[in-house]
């Protein structure tokens, strides 16, 4: 096939017009016969789970699947045809699971078993009403750098650190949050929608990530760098790429509300509520004058969240989002650049009493813990917010800035990830915060108690 012939035969509507799919497709196979990328875990519920895989060219996907204790039949899910409009990339949906399950997969190919198993699964027990809440383990981090020096700026090489990803793997956590920036367009990317493309493609096949897509359900927001330019905000032309991008390549739960899009979402696990934002589709410029009607999130993503909280029974909720939120000392993008609209939903929080809530940030190429106190609220008390920061996985760390709430002892200045493990019951229920360097060594640790989150009496 020419060229000409497969872009034309490739091209989906986007928001700025035709984009046109990837040139690597010119020596594709006509069937692929293994896979590009994946297969990556969504976050699974307790009757069903997604699989996500990309292929090397056009193919039928399928899994097997059966409980790993073997009891039950080997089921199958349905046959999905992946090709150039949706980047070879496929969701595979798994039903008619139980709670409080592990299953085996296996990939299938156009009829033909890899040779690999596919990932083992894990589906959540079903404990509302039953049982205490079981502990678990989220895993948290944001910029993943990878070398390409073709497109790299001239000098030292910015990224590094992937061997990151092997004792993230074998923490094996119920869930990995990625706080944005999970890869960097360069600007030979995002000056056109096939760049973008171009970008997504090689840095998803990256080798160090696939054992570690492979054993941890992942989940997504982004920040700037992989929505578009440094710092870039709602007047991104290639926005509607950058979402049709994001969608294909992540396994979210959902994307936006309808007729609201962005890549905000929310996602539960046991007894805690990620609520999980947006910092670009709406975002005004950073460089705005500070006014009322300055936003980073926009009102309509706000209103979702705050009748998401008023309806969460959670007792941990997490708010995240790629750029710090409560640091009043962020000289780079924080919300403390949009001051009405921070100040009007935290006197919202404090108003409506919203009890468990800890912010949870990434984009500062440093990793922290925040606890800022705050006043009486029309006279009643409130208690400490925290946000937890975690940054870099894998590009050039930075120096910190003097954050005044910054818990002593908790600047890191390298690469990192971050834990997030829950255990106990009832008010002496806790998050044990972990930041940890490139080899899994424990650099902090940090309980935040259900009592440090307004649940005194609970």
């Amino acid at each position: 096939m020419q060229r000409r012939d497969f872009l034309r035969s490739g091209l989906v509507l986007g928001g700025a017009g035709m984009l046109p799919m990837p040139l690597w497709a010119m020596n594709l196979p006509a069937l692929a016969t293994r896979l590009h990328a994946g297969p990556m875990l969504g976050y699974p519920a307790y009757r069903s789970a997604t699989v996500w895989v990309q292929t090397l060219g056009p193919a039928q996907v399928q899994i097997r699947y059966q409980a790993q204790d073997g009891k039950g039949a080997v089921q199958h899910s349905e046959t999905v045809q992946t090709d150039a409009g949706n980047f070879y990339s496929v969701n595979i949906v798994l039903d008619e699971l139980q709670p409080d399950t592990r299953y085996q997969t296996q990939l299938l190919l156009n009829n033909q078993v890899l040779p690999s198993p596919g990932p083992l699964l894990r589906t959540p027990s079903l404990w509302k009403f039953r049982a205490p809440a079981p502990d678990f383990k989220v895993l948290t981090g944001s910029c993943a750098y990878i070398n390409d020096p073709r497109y790299d700026r001239p000098g030292k090489p910015y990224g590094g650190g992937y061997e990151i990803y092997e004792p993230m793997r074998q923490e094996q956590a119920d869930l990995m949050i990625w706080l944005g920036d999970n890869l960097y367009f360069r600007e030979a990317d995002f000056a056109s929608p096939a760049g973008m493309a171009l970008r997504y493609w090689s840095d998803r096949a990256f080798a160090p990530l696939q054992r570690f897509l492979n054993s941890t359900p992942q989940i997504a927001i982004w920040d700037d760098h992989d929505y578009g330019p440094n710092d870039s905000d709602s007047s991104f032309i290639f926005k509607e790429t950058a979402l049709r991008l994001f969608q294909s390549y992540w396994p979210n739960p959902s994307f936006g509300l309808p007729g609201t899009p962005g890549v905000f979402t929310q996602q539960s696990v046991y007894d805690a509520d990620f609520f999980l934002l947006d910092d670009r589709w709406y975002r005004d410029a950073d460089a705005a004058a500070a006014s009322r009607g300055k936003v980073m999130f926009g009102k309509t993503q706000l209103d979702w969240l705050k009748n998401a909280l008023l309806s969460s029974h959670a007792r941990f909720k997490f708010i995240a989002a790629g750029g710090q939120m409560l640091n009043d000392d962020d000289a780079y993008e924080g919300w403390n650049l949009y001051p009405e609209e921070r100040q009007d939903f935290l006197d919202w929080l404090a108003n409506n009493q919203i009890r468990g809530v800890i912010f949870l940030s990434g984009d500062r190429h440093i990793s922290e813990l925040m606890r800022r106190p705050r006043p009486r609220y029309s006279g009643k008390h409130v208690y400490p917010l925290w946000e937890i920061t975690s940054s870099p996985l894998n590009s050039g760390p930075a120096k910190g800035d003097h954050n005044p709430y910054r818990v002593p002892g908790t600047l890191v200045q390298e690469r990192n990830y971050c834990s997030l493990a829950f255990h106990g019951q009832g008010a002496d229920r806790q998050v044990l915060v972990s930041c940890k360097d490139v080899h899994g060594r424990t650099l902090w640790q940090h309980p935040i108690t259900s009592r440090d989150l307004g649940y005194d009496s609970a």
